[in-house]
């Protein structure tokens, strides 16, 4: 979709970039699909912040969107095409043969009245779901499931997608976009085509309330606290913190491993690729 910038009448206007939706559907949600929707605004079952720097937010339904994709060898038709505040990409409104209706994610050059499929059956084509050894090798796909029946974990915000790579036996070799090959079990569940919404990253805010409205609360930077309250606090005079940047906790934010599940390690194939290579 394209992207929207507006005339210079404020500071603010000035440097906003916007997604252009005018697109999308313009009224409200599908009623029977959508939820209350909590923000815990960083506070634990105590009341505590436990995650700083969140809080506030515009109010917002929650769409339930269906991410197993089981209605298996029936046709649905694309009712429309959505904006999700809950999500990077867009979502659409499903109806189906028996009239029941589900929301899924929405992937590029989708349109309104398009037919899709789920199972076996399908054929490769995009919005339709099918196990990943009904799939091509370097054919795109989203919403990859890592084991199968738990429903799509993987590819799931907008513009991206994963490819596969190859086979070993039971498992498709999957190629993140980070670089990762990963093993699945080829029985999962994965969706043809790349997510819509690839301009998501070219957006700028433009202004401090845009960020209030989205849940994100200011952030104090560590070097103007009080030792007690930061590792980088401290110091005569407008110090620059004299060590290597690390959380309030101490952890390093230049790229340390925090992963600890050996359990799952003899699935990757590769690791990621570092930052800045």
């Amino acid at each position: 979709m394209p992207l929207k910038s507006f005339k210079s009448y404020t500071k603010s206007s000035r440097g906003t970039i916007l997604i252009d939706r005018s697109d999308l559907w313009k009224g409200k949600p599908y009623k029977p699909l959508t939820s209350v929707n909590n923000s815990s605004k960083g506070r634990n079952n105590a009341g505590r912040i436990t995650s700083r720097n969140h809080g506030g937010g515009h109010k917002q339904k929650y769409r339930n969107i269906d991410f197993y994709r089981k209605k298996f060898d029936m046709k649905g038709e694309v009712e429309r095409i959505e904006y999700d505040p809950n999500r990077s990409c867009h979502i659409m409104l499903v109806k189906f043969e028996d009239n029941q209706k589900f929301y899924y994610l929405a992937p590029q050059n989708i349109k309104i009245g398009d037919k899709i499929q789920n199972g076996p059956s399908s054929e490769i084509k995009i919005g339709n779901c099918l196990p990943l050894q009904d799939i091509p090798v370097g054919i795109n796909i989203h919403n990859v499931e890592l084991q199968p029946g738990a429903g799509g974990k993987i590819a799931r915000s907008a513009g991206t997608s994963v490819i596969i790579s190859g086979i070993d036996g039971n498992y498709s070799l999957i190629k993140m976009s980070s670089g990762e090959v990963r093993k699945i079990d080829s029985r999962s569940m994965a969706t043809i085509g790349v997510l819509s919404n690839p301009d998501q990253k070219n957006i700028k805010i433009g202004k401090a309330g845009r960020s209030r409205w989205l849940g994100r609360r200011p952030h104090t930077r560590g070097v103007v606290m009080n030792p007690v309250d930061h590792p980088h606090g401290g110091g005569e005079g407008k110090s620059a913190g004299g060590r290597h940047p690390v959380s309030p906790t101490g952890q390093s934010a230049k790229g340390l491993k925090t992963r600890d599940n050996k359990r799952t390690d003899k699935f990757i194939i590769r690791r990621r690729k570092k930052r800045g290579k």
